[in-house]
């Protein structure tokens, strides 16, 4: 009997400084275990300084590059990065339902660490309307989840019904990241639609510039997950444990003279045996 790796395509920009986007997504992904393709969107000249241009992929390009891993590798999973404009946001959406892919993590990227827009007014309603419908999860943090639901975060106290606000009437699952808050301990939420529960996951914060592409890392590693079969709940755990270390471990590295990466290199193998840590179940 033939051996197989769990897969996961991730679909998103190319970030020339390595720390976010494809590079990010590749990285993970291989540090969790599993085999990475990729289809890049754009490509971003960008280093720890920020993002100095955008050169958008051709449509045609796009659709070839998922075309071609979807039809000859396939996937297990699939994350799912920078989407600029409205018709590459439909375009991978109508890509997502032609392979019937379930495992669907959808990290609305939209502004970047030093706050260059990444995406088009009108891409922002069509991954509303015809991406997120399609998502397992989606995992904004508190600027993306102000823009998708159309509301003012005050705080933690605003989570749980803001989580729920966005999950496109309790049929998708949403991590709701706390990075952009100020407190020494952060929460994030994962509301779990598919059963109806709200997963509080604290972590401590690690004082650090180099927070260059947390989300990418932390879509990736819960892609990664789900496509080991892990649960949406235990993947979540998984995930975060890994973005976790990742920041712990390269808090005190030195790359570039603005926001430097995390370490996507340490060995995460460890988690697979103690997942479940660090999690409440809340009603």
């Amino acid at each position: 009997m033939s051996k197989s790796y769990f897969r996961v395509l991730t679909i998103a920009g190319s970030d020339s400084g390595g720390g976010a986007g494809i590079q990010a997504d590749i990285k993970a992904v291989s540090a969790m275990g599993c085999y990475a393709t990729s289809a890049i969107t754009a490509v971003t000249v960008q280093n720890t300084m920020g993002v100095q241009a955008v050169h958008p992929v051709p449509l045609d390009i796009l659709e070839g590059q998922i075309e071609a891993v979807l039809s000859d590798i396939g996937t297990d999973a699939v994350k799912i990065g920078m989407l600029h404009s409205a018709q590459v946001v439909d375009l991978v959406a109508e890509k997502i339902e032609k392979y019937g892919i379930s495992n669907v993590v959808l990290d609305p990227v939209m502004v970047s660490t030093s706050g260059h827009r990444l995406i088009e007014e009108d891409a922002v309603d069509h991954i509303k309307r015809y991406l997120m419908p399609l998502a397992r999860v989606v995992t904004p943090n508190l600027p993306e989840t102000e823009i998708l639901s159309g509301r003012k975060i005050g705080g933690e106290e605003d989570f749980a019904d803001v989580a729920r606000a966005i999950s496109n009437g309790g049929k998708v699952s949403v991590f709701l990241k706390a990075g952009h808050l100020q407190s020494e301990t952060l929460v994030d939420y994962l509301y779990n639609a598919e059963d109806g529960s709200m997963t509080l996951l604290p972590s401590k914060r690690f004082h650090t510039h180099n927070t260059h592409g947390t989300g990418c890392t932390l879509s990736s590693a819960f892609a990664a997950a789900l496509a080991r079969g892990f649960s949406l709940a235990d993947a979540a755990v998984c995930a975060k444990k890994y973005i976790s270390e990742a920041i712990r471990s390269g808090a005190d590295v030195r790359t570039g003279n603005g926001f430097g990466p995390v370490n996507h290199g340490f060995d995460p193998q460890k988690m697979f045996l103690n997942n479940k840590k660090n999690s409440q179940n809340v009603q």
